[in-house]
């Protein structure tokens, strides 16, 4: 746990008083401080972590941009599914076709469609989807929210289990 604030156009009376207050109801660990003062001042070209730093970033960079690209690749090549590139976010967005008969079986239960699906993908895979109902989706679309911070391994393993839930799915309600 850590935590940032910043103050601007306050008196330096004043903004000392509130980083006061602030700080003595605070009690994050030495972890949490360590990394929120590595995002506030990582190290500088001169400082000897600065290649081990670099390095380190740039792996963890170029890791989330490949399961990115897996993630997109792998949704738009599963038919019913297309989802846009991903951008900023550690989150896909994709839209899911879901057959009528699964419509309506969906508000026969009770439940939203994409709510319908991502119970029957946890059900039947243990992938834990989002509901795009969730997030004021525009109506008749249905949408899932997915990650990609699992390890590159275990996300091709999972969407691999997604493709599959997906044609049973698709099999059963078409």
């Amino acid at each position: 746990r850590g935590g940032y604030m910043e103050l601007c156009g306050f008196d330096h009376e004043v903004q000392a008083e509130i980083y006061k207050l602030a700080s003595s109801g605070l009690c994050s660990n030495l972890d949490g401080q360590v990394m929120v003062d590595l995002m506030m001042r990582p190290p500088q070209p001169t400082d000897p972590s600065f290649p081990k730093f670099t390095a380190e970033t740039s792996g963890i960079f170029e890791g989330l941009k490949r399961k990115s690209e897996l993630l997109y690749q792998k949704l738009n090549s599963i038919p019913g599914i297309t989802c846009q590139p991903l951008q900023g976010a550690m989150y896909a967005f994709p839209k899911i076709e879901i057959p009528e008969k699964a419509v309506q079986t969906a508000k026969e239960e009770g439940y939203a469609p994409d709510t319908f699906y991502a119970l029957s993908l946890l059900e039947h895979t243990g992938i834990c989807a989002v509901p795009g109902s969730g997030f004021g989706q525009r109506e008749g679309t249905h949408h899932l929210r997915l990650t990609f911070l699992p390890s590159e391994e275990k996300l091709t393993a999972a969407l691999d289990m997604f493709e599959t839930h997906h044609e049973m799915f698709m099999a059963k309600y078409s």
